[in-house]
């Protein structure tokens, strides 16, 4: 079971990488750059594993909890991640060569603006995650390490 210190380290260095890139990126020469394509790819992997472990690990273990509105929240978080998966996969596949592990920006200002926007619906997926996911696993925790 993942706990909350690695969810947090991944939260931070996903903020960390996409803080890092866009700030990058922000200078069209640093897009064709062996270290920009090399952070990027580091990004989407990250953001994969901690979207697929959350998935998995917090809210598989609340879709068969007896109280509907904790079930409620997991189907939510499960929705949320279809959603931000299916979004990703388009906008990777309109920047990037996955197989050649390349980046393909045709079109600068359209790259950072879909960029900037993408990685800010994660930020916001990461924000709930932490605002309400988090808190509701401590607090069905708590009596389990009460008893």
């Amino acid at each position: 079971m993942v706990t909350f210190a690695e969810l947090h380290a991944q939260n931070h260095k996903i903020t960390e990488l996409s803080n890092v890139f866009l700030y990058l990126i922000n200078d069209r020469a640093m897009c064709d750059t062996e270290v920009a394509c090399d952070l990027f790819f580091e990004y989407a992997t990250k953001v994969r594993e901690h979207i697929d472990t959350v998935d998995k690990q917090l809210c598989g273990r609340l879709i068969s909890h007896p109280d509907q509105a904790v079930k409620n929240t997991a189907d939510r978080f499960l929705s949320g991640s279809a959603e931000i998966k299916r979004i990703f996969s388009s906008y990777l596949g309109d920047w990037c060569s996955q197989k050649h592990k390349e980046l393909n920006v045709r079109n600068h200002a359209t790259f950072v603006e879909e960029t900037s926007q993408m990685f800010t619906l994660v930020l916001e997926r990461i924000q709930r995650e932490t605002e309400h996911l988090y808190p509701l696993i401590r607090r069905l925790d708590e009596p389990a390490l009460a008893a």
